[in-house]
This record gives C-alpha cells, sequence and structure tokens, in this order.
C-alpha cells in the first residue's frame, strides 16, 4: 500500500515592514556659565564637560532632525524623517532667482587675475597645501 501524498504546505506568511520611526530627536539649546579655564577648554575641544548637579538655562528647545520649536510640533511627526522638502523652502521651480548686489552709483569694478587652484603653482602659492 502506497501512502497519500503530504498536503502542500501553506505559504510562508510575509514578513512585516517595520513601521518608521518618525518621532522627534529633542535637544535644547543651553546657557552655561564656567570659568575661563573651561571656557578655553571648550574653545579647543568644542566640548566640556560639567558639575554635577549644575544648573543650565535653556534657550531653546527643538528637534534635531527637522530643526523645528518643539511648541509647533511636538505633537506631528519629524518633518525630516519622512522627507527634507520643509528645508529647501519651498518648491524650487516657482521660487524666485536670487539677485546679485547692486554696486553704489561711485563704485568702479576691477577686474582681478585668475586662481590656479591646481598643480605645482597651486601648492607653492599656498592655495593646495595644508596650513603649517
Amino acid at each position: 500500500m502506497k501512502a497519500a501524498p503530504a498536503p502542500p504546505a501553506p505559504p510562508a506568511a510575509k514578513p512585516r515592514k517595520k513601521a518608521k520611526n518618525v518621532a522627534h530627536v529633542w535637544v535644547v539649546a543651553a546657557e552655561i556659565v564656567v570659568t575661563p579655564k573651561v571656557a578655553s577648554i571648550a574653545d579647543f575641544r568644542e566640548s566640556f564637560k560639567t558639575e554635577a548637579d549644575q544648573r543650565v538655562d535653556a534657550l531653546d528647545v527643538y528637534c534635531r532632525g527637522c530643526r523645528r520649536p518643539y511648541d509647533e510640533v511636538k505633537s506631528d511627526p519629524c518633518a525630516a524623517k519622512i522627507d527634507n522638502t520643509h528645508l529647501i523652502g519651498g518648491d524650487q521651480t516657482t521660487r524666485a532667482k536670487r539677485k546679485a548686489p547692486v554696486p553704489p552709483p561711485s563704485a568702479r569694478i576691477v577686474p582681478g587675475g585668475t586662481i590656479n587652484r591646481q598643480g605645482l603653482d597651486a601648492y607653492v602659492s599656498g592655495v593646495s597645501r595644508p596650513k603649517s
């Protein structure tokens, strides 16, 4: 006697896509009073350590991604995680082009020379050479 063939297995379930995290990442622009020594360290390293239990005055609270204030967008999803069109200032096809500044009437425009930014001449003149 032959055994009956097994029924075909049901198709595997499609894996669910992870929901995109569109939450804001809140940051605080702060003002901290420091000593002259800490100020010089902060200027050099662009960071510093604070004292424990130091009170910090918050100047502004905003989202790191979309750069919008907390009170304006606290209940909305982060626009930067959806797309960054909010940063480019509207529809680029209809936006007016920037106008070149008009020189004062008594100004005289003097054409300058060209700067060679490639090759040995650029290196010798210091254009492409690292500061030493």
